[in-house]
């Protein structure tokens, strides 16, 4: 009996792209060769499908403080739907398609902007195509940080208070904007809306470092959260997975971020690089009761936003107050150093379990509307 083909999707052309590369690395060394065999497809940052070996994907690594990239000269991929049903994927060379392989079920592992937003969702649903992950609207409300905060808001989630900046108003009404800003009281953070890793994110302190701020945000998006910055409190996350076969949703054990210096700041630098002013607890040194109350948020996070597959929920607990939510991610970083399988891993399900366990789960979902 033939045994599933798992296309790992990764690199893309958002400024995650080596962030991807490190995750793909890391799967591909999880799958079990016994119950899935591996092709990879790579999207290069100038958007360009590349087929990559299994042997390539593998290499990709940390070497030391250089985040792995994809390039070029791989040769060219595309993925084509058969006359006799199903999709493969195929070298694009100038004799034609050669090395033609049918695919069962795509693992797209795109962090940011058109990997995670439901560009590629959109593009597998077409194809009819099976996928890991957050479905097209699921994947791009959970990657708007605002919409996101507006749908947890609707249903009386707690969230970070935030002022939405887009680029016409910040031309057009600055003023008031900042006033609005001013209202949440500094620090405040300043985010792309639909970016991750903390790419173009500011910690700002003064009203006068504002300005500075949102004009590098807007550099990478054209829509910009402010965020009120909870001073002392402490940074958690929460890894979900969907149930099988409609069964409620799998929640975690809580992990926490520890900030020792860089202004409490958890910047791109030491979330993918070795850095000794950071270190991830796993679990997190909880009682009970908010280790319970956060859990039981982060499963209703994942319904509310109508999340399938994985999720990491973020939270942040102020010191002697309730958790609230910072944001969700449905494609959180995924090599074996990542607190998504970290979390899992303190919950008794391992890294090549817990990659299975995401295959399956797309392998189960019907093809068209859910």
């Amino acid at each position: 009996m033939a045994i599933p083909t798992v296309a790992i999707c990764f690199g893309g052309v958002s400024a995650e792209h080596e962030i991807s590369c490190l995750t793909a690395g890391g799967v591909s060394k999880a799958i079990d060769p016994d119950r899935f065999q591996v092709v990879g497809i790579g999207i290069t940052k100038a958007g360009k499908l590349v087929r990559v070996s299994l042997e390539q994907l593998r290499a990709f690594a940390v070497p030391s403080s250089q985040l792995p990239s994809l390039s070029g000269d791989y040769p060219a991929a595309c993925l084509l739907q058969l006359e006799e049903g199903g999709v493969a994927v195929a070298t694009h060379s100038p004799d034609g398609l050669t090395d033609v392989v049918p695919i069962d079920v795509a693992f797209p592992l795109l962090h940011g902007p058109f990997g995670e937003d439901g560009t590629i969702q959109g593009w597998f649903e077409m194809l009819s195509l099976p996928y890991v992950g957050a479905g097209v609207a699921a994947s791009a409300m959970s990657m708007d940080k605002d919409l996101t905060k507006r749908m947890l808001s609707f249903a009386s989630l707690p969230v970070v208070p935030w002022v939405l900046v887009t680029d016409g108003e910040w031309k057009a009404d600055r003023v008031r904007l900042t006033g609005l800003v001013a209202e949440l009281g500094y620090p405040v953070f300043v985010k792309p809306a639909r970016s991750g890793s903390s790419v173009g994110m500011s910690r700002v302190v003064h009203e006068r470092d504002l300005d500075d701020a949102i004009e590098t945000a807007l550099r990478h998006d054209p829509r910009v959260i402010v965020e009120a910055g909870l001073v002392g409190a402490r940074e958690l996350e929460v890894a979900v997975l969907q149930g099988h076969f409609g069964d409620p949703p799998r929640v975690s054990r809580p992990g926490e971020i520890i900030v020792s210096g860089n202004d409490g700041f958890y910047d791109y630098q030491s979330k993918y690089l070795d850095v000794d002013y950071v270190s991830l607890q796993v679990p997190a040194d909880l009682t009970e009761p908010t280790e319970e109350r956060l859990r039981l948020l982060a499963a209703r996070v994942f319904v509310v936003m109508g999340v399938e597959g994985l999720a990491r929920v973020d939270f942040f607990l102020p010191e002697g107050g309730e958790p609230v939510v910072n944001e969700l991610n449905t494609m959180p970083g995924f090599t074996t150093g990542s607190l998504f399988p970290r979390m899992w891993e303190a919950s008794g399900v391992s890294y090549p379990e817990l990659v299975a366990d995401l295959i399956d789960l797309a392998l189960e979902r019907p093809i068209g509307l859910r």
